[in-house]
């Protein structure tokens, strides 16, 4: 079932610790077949050496398993809500990268310094609120993409525009059109992140970047008249 998907989500996977973002089993990657309403999703604590196309778990939209030997991710219900939320995404990266991790652990966003940030989101990276604990014991996971929710709606941000966020006391989680492009966004995600950190480093009171710099670098790249890259040549 969902061969293609499989390899899509399974080679997304493999690119995490290819691209230096997870450490033993921290993290996954998930993706979604909109028309079955079915999520393709890397199981449980299983090693990245050992995993295959064939033992990721297919769960539905109420997060039951429909296909896999294993237990799916325990991130599983907070991919499967942010699916519901954001429905022009098709695929969801979790890790705890460590530049992104640490500004999640002081709860800030990450600041739009420059035009390398610019490029990819349009503003800051937003860091969530802190889950309650009657939250926490409710559902956690669960909960967790309820807040990544919030934060998006509070803030009237859209999520292909700013394609992560940074969830307080834990890490980030990032999306796109499909696994590959959230596996992208999380490997941006890091970058950016660690360049934030450099410029505070230098200077704990550097300013972000002029408005008008984020919308010539963003808009350039995903306006309406873009015209960064060879779209449209031959």
């Amino acid at each position: 079932m969902l061969e293609k998907l499989r390899e899509e989500v399974y080679a997304a996977n493999m690119e995490l610790p290819a691209r230096g973002l997870v450490t033993y089993t921290w993290g996954n990657v998930s993706g979604i077949d909109r028309e079955k309403q079915l999520v393709v999703i890397k199981p449980s604590g299983v090693e990245y050496d050992e995993l295959t196309p064939g033992n990721l778990v297919i769960v539905d939209m109420n997060n039951n398993v429909v296909e896999g030997e294993l237990n799916p991710s325990s991130d599983t219900k907070t991919h499967v809500e942010l699916y519901k939320t954001f429905p022009t995404i098709g695929g969801i990266v979790h890790t705890h990268s460590s530049h992104a991790v640490g500004w999640a652990q002081a709860g800030r966003d990450i600041p739009c310094y420059g035009t390398t940030h610019a490029d990819y989101f349009y503003g800051a990276v937003p860091c969530s609120r802190n889950l309650t604990r009657e939250e926490v014991d409710e559902d956690y996971e669960l909960n967790t993409g309820k807040v990544i929710a919030e934060t998006f709606r509070s803030r009237e941000l859209d999520p292909d525009a700013v394609p992560g966020i940074i969830c307080r006391s834990h890490g980030p989680f990032t999306w796109g059109k499909n696994p590959a492009k959230a596996v992208y966004h999380a490997v941006v995600l890091e970058e950016l992140a660690k360049m934030a950190m450099y410029t505070v480093t230098i200077d704990a009171n550097a300013s972000e970047a002029p408005k008008y710099i984020l919308d010539k670098h963003y808009l350039r790249k995903h306006g309406a008249n873009a015209y960064y890259g060879q779209a449209g040549k031959s």
